[in-house]
């Protein structure tokens, strides 16, 4: 007879799936966020949190102001500051004169910075190829469709 305490024995009931769209969002999002973090402490490239991930896609190669990363990232400038401050000290980025405004300074990735950036698209193309195994091509390309021009349109309320 198994003790009370041992619960291997005892049947798990199933998880319901929500149907909160959000939820739905923020649960595939841990999933992606936790392969690409796991690539990167696998190439060594420590410290990433979740907040930085809103730095890498928007620095251009000849640099961005804070404030324009912030409006890019559509999060506060305060918070992407905190982010980039944190980025620089740990050799992820560094801030650099703008050469058409003396007083300005742009974010630009360093070497390190740009490995994060390879090592998470190489990362993220993998969750893709796998969630496109569990549903299939079309329902991806629809997904992104979708998504993107949702997106789209909310920007072009914002404006």
């Amino acid at each position: 007879m198994p003790d009370d305490n041992d619960r291997s024995t005892e049947r798990q009931a199933p998880v319901d799936i929500p149907d909160a769209l959000g939820l739905l969002l923020r649960l595939l999002h841990q999933h992606w966020g936790e392969d690409v973090g796991e690539a990167l402490r696998e190439a060594g490239l420590d410290g990433i949190r979740a907040p930085h991930a809103n730095v890498f896609p928007f620095v251009p190669p000849g640099g961005i102001a804070v404030s324009e990363l912030a409006r890019a990232a559509n999060m506060r400038k305060q918070s992407m500051a905190e982010a980039v401050d944190q980025l620089e000290r740990a050799g992820y980025v560094e801030r650099r004169p703008d050469p058409h405004d003396r007083r300005a300074r742009l974010v630009s990735l360093t070497e390190r910075g740009e490995a994060v950036r390879s090592v998470a698209v190489a990362a993220g193309h993998r969750v893709e190829q796998r969630w496109t195994e569990l549903t299939g091509p079309a329902e991806i390309a629809a997904l992104r469709t979708t998504l993107q021009r949702l997106l789209s349109r909310l920007r072009a309320r914002q404006d």
